[in-house]
Parts: structure tokens; C-alpha cells; sequence
């Protein structure tokens, strides 16, 4: 609740280190703390974004009725041997060997292990489909980690895995992932583009990268500008509809660096429609049929027959996703975080003027956060002895979408209300509330 309590330990200045806005910001304002190369620990005001963010994520995977599991950060050699897929896929693969002598790895991914895990529990083609997803730790033995949490060593992700009895199942529960992934960037206030992508070392023959637009990012895209255009509001999960979906986007030119064709791009955007730019992928998604279920033996019983299941799988960067935001947002001018309200770590700062003869507006603060909190408002009460300027530029560089000022003029009814960038107004307690309300649910 208080501001003095907590750990929040911003630096006066920019670290050195630092070369993107979101690395420079999360190190000055004690979003996280550097561990050793490309691992971070996260503090409270980083933790609290990524879980936020984690837990929007979470509510669109459900939407699609997928089911949460949890596997472990530490998978056995053998599966991966078993796939193919532990000799090549290079040294990015953390490979340990425990007291009994046996392989081990930290999971980079979860392909291997979640095939496993379906092979020993569905045998029927009736408990199909299968759409399994977890939100998890993965290690990648990056070589040059750098941008701090966007290309890191450690990172948080969810990834999720569809079993279908044949390719036109699998494609549809492939295309439930798209729209999930549809709106979960558009709830966190973020225009992906979903962009025809290479496998790269998670296979198959149909992919696609969501990446939004900035230009720290590592992606050189190639894009027709009218596909911001394409609504996917009144997308449903029936069939048809995801269908339609997918043809909307792939009307337009969209691809990565990777699949790029110059004579392609100039034929089919126009050249006032052409967007050449940089940004960040968020999510990637894979279809890969059999390329697993087959040489791990994941099959199920089909009137008498065996069938080898067809999978896909689809990632999430949850802990990226907080760097992405504040690269994607981050108001140059003012030099302020512009978090969306429904991640940010506080809705509201509530900064009153204190000195140690008179706790007045820290008796008033206390009241306003309580009916703040009854509101379901997560709020702060900076409780510092600092003046009005220091307090409103600490919670600007923090990102807090809303603060409440109470000076030595302010009344009971009446306090100064302003939104992060914006000038101050005089409202009621019951209007600043409806305010911020009105705001979380847009």
C-alpha cells in the first residue's frame, strides 16, 4: 500500500549498459535485476506486470477450452533421442547430467515431453481433439544475450500443444490458436500481425509469427498497410468463421525477412501500401501433423485402425510480452511507460503532500485507497516526504495510468485527478472511480 514499504528501487539514471528503451526503463525503475548473463530476477513491479499479462493470456487460452497443466523446467534426454531431435537442435539446448550418470536438459521447449504425456493417457480418437497449454520457465543457451528480457537466456512462456485425429482437425484447432492469439494482443492494447513465418527447428510445413510494430525490434517485416484494417470481432470457433478469418489476413501481403520476394511484394501491394519496417515477435504458432506422434508411437485407436495423431504447437513470450509493451508504447516525449490500464502495475497513485507535523492528506489517502480497493482499483499511496513534481515524475517513468494529488488546499470532496500525460481536473472520489472503471473496461 505504501510506497516506502515496498520494493521499488529506481536508479537516478539510466543504466550504461542498457541499449533498448525497455531494458534502460525495467533496470532504472527496479522492474528487475540482472542475475548473471541473460537471467534476471524480477521484483515486484516487473512480477506484478508479467503476471497481469500472464493471467490475459491464461483467459483466452480457456476461451478456446484449452487445458492448464504444469510440466517441469527439467526434461529426460531420452524423448528428445526418441523424436530426433537431441542431436540437432544445436547448442542453444542446456544438456546437464545428474549423480546417476543420466542426460538431462533444461526444456528449451515442450514438443517431446507433452507427446509423451498424451501417448501414456488418450488411446481413443474419441477424447479428440486435445488442446493442452502450461505457462512456464524455458532456458535457450542464447550465445549473445542482450535487450535485456527480449532476448534473454531464461524466460517465461506459455506454449500450448493441439492433438487432432486428422490434417483438417488439426488445422481448425490451429486456427482457434490464431484468433486466441487475435485477441489476446488486441486486450493488451497491441496491433500483431500475423505474418507467414519459418518452422525453424520446431518443424512442419505451416506457420505463422505475430509481431507488432517497433523499431527496436529484431524482425524486418514486409506487410500491406491495410491488413490494420482487418476486424476480427465477431470471429466464432466454428469452423467456417476461423476459415474466414485466416483468408481475411492472408489477403494481404504479410511475411517475415525470411519469406520475403521482392518481385512478389511489389506485384501485389501497391506501392503507397507497401510497409517496410522492424518489430518484435509475440507469439509463433506451428502446425506440424505427425512430425512427433509418429516416431514417438503417439497414435489412437480409429474404428480398429491405428492413426498417429496430428499436432501443432503455439507459443506465447508472456515474459517478452512486458518488454514489448513498453517498446511498442512508450511515450518518447514525456519519457513515461504507457502502460495498458489492465497491466500496468498500479491503476492509480494516490500522492499526497506530507510532512512530519501534519499526516492530514495521509489520513485522507488512506480513506481514498480504501475506497479505491473496494472498487477493485489497485492503488499506491506514495507516503515519501517528496515534493508534488518528484512524486508525479516517479509514478510517469513507472507507468501509473491515473494519480490523485492532495495538497495543503484540498478539500474532502473535490481532489485533483489527472491521467499520466494529461492536465489535472477537480472530481469527486465516486467519479474518479467510475472514471478508472469505465477505462479497465474498454
Amino acid at each position: 500500500m505504501f510506497f516506502s514499504t515496498l520494493l521499488i528501487p529506481i536508479l537516478k539514471n539510466y543504466p550504461s549498459e542498457a541499449k533498448i528503451k525497455s531494458h534502460k526503463l525495467m533496470l532504472r525503475t527496479g522492474m528487475i535485476k540482472q542475475s548473471s548473463a541473460g537471467i534476471y530476477s524480477w521484483l515486484p513491479l516487473g512480477f506484478k506486470v508479467m503476471k497481469k499479462i500472464e493471467n490475459i493470456v491464461r483467459e483466452e487460452q480457456n476461451k478456446i477450452f484449452a487445458q492448464e497443466i504444469l510440466m517441469p523446467t527439467i526434461q529426460s534426454s531420452e524423448i528428445w533421442k526418441e523424436s530426433g531431435r537431441y542431436e540437432d537442435y544445436g547448442e542453444e539446448m542446456l544438456r546437464i547430467t545428474d549423480r546417476q550418470k543420466r542426460e538431462i536438459l533444461y526444456g528449451p521447449t515442450n514438443e517431446e515431453l507433452i507427446t509423451d504425456i498424451f501417448r501414456n493417457s488418450i488411446k481413443s480418437y474419441k477424447s479428440l481433439p486435445q488442446l493442452l497449454y502450461h505457462i512456464q520457465w524455458k532456458f535457450r543457451d542464447e550465445l549473445r544475450p542482450r535487450f535485456g528480457i527480449m532476448r534473454c537466456r531464461e524466460f517465461y512462456m506459455k506454449d500450448a500443444y493441439s492433438f487432432d485425429l486428422n490434417d483438417e482437425l488439426g488445422e481448425h484447432s490451429y486456427n482457434k490458436f490464431y484468433l486466441s492469439y487475435l485477441k489476446t494482443f488486441k486486450r493488451l492494447d497491441l496491433k500483431a500481425i500475423p505474418m507467414a513465418a519459418d518452422t525453424g527447428p520446431i518443424g512442419g510445413n505451416l506457420s505463422h509469427e505475430f509481431i507488432i510494430l517497433a523499431e527496436t525490434g529484431e524482425s524486418k517485416i514486409y506487410t500491406d498497410k491495410n491488413i490494420f484494417e482487418v476486424d476480427h470481432s465477431d470471429c466464432t470457433l466454428e469452423k467456417n468463421s476461423l476459415t474466414n478469418l485466416r483468408k481475411k489476413f492472408e489477403n494481404y501481403y504479410a511475411v517475415t525477412d525470411e519469406k520475403f520476394n521482392k518481385a512478389v511484394f511489389d506485384k501485389l501491394v501497391t506501392k503507397e501500401n507497401q510497409l517496410e519496417t522492424k518489430g518484435i515477435e509475440v507469439g509463433h504458432i506451428f502446425y506440424f501433423g505427425d512430425k512427433y506422434s509418429k516416431p514417438m508411437n503417439a497414435s489412437v485407436d480409429y474404428n480398429g485402425k491405428k492413426v498417429f495423431v496430428k499436432m501443432g504447437s503455439y507459443g506465447v513470450g508472456v515474459s517478452r510480452l512486458v518488454g514489448a509493451i513498453i517498446e511498442a508504447k512508450f511515450d518518447e516525449k514525456n519519457e513515461n511507460m504507457n502502460w495498458p490500464i489492465n497491466v500496468a502495475p498500479y491503476e492509480c497513485a494516490i500522492l499526497p503532500l506530507v510532512s512530519k507535523n501534519d499526516k492530514t492528506n495521509l489520513e485522507k489517502s488512506i480513506n481514498i485507497f480504501k475506497k479505491l480497493k473496494d472498487r477493485n482499483i489497485d492503488a499506491i499511496i506514495d507516503d515519501t516526504d517528496e515534493n508534488f513534481s518528484s512524486k508525479m515524475k516517479k509514478f510517469n517513468l513507472i507507468g501509473v495510468p491515473y494519480q490523485i494529488l492532495l495538497g495543503k488546499k484540498s478539500d474532502d470532496e473535490m481532489f485533483e485527478f489527472k491521467k499520466i500525460g494529461e492536465e489535472s481536473i477537480k472530481l469527486k472520489i465516486d467519479d474518479i472511480i467510475n472514471v478508472i472503471n469505465s477505462k479497465k473496461e474498454n
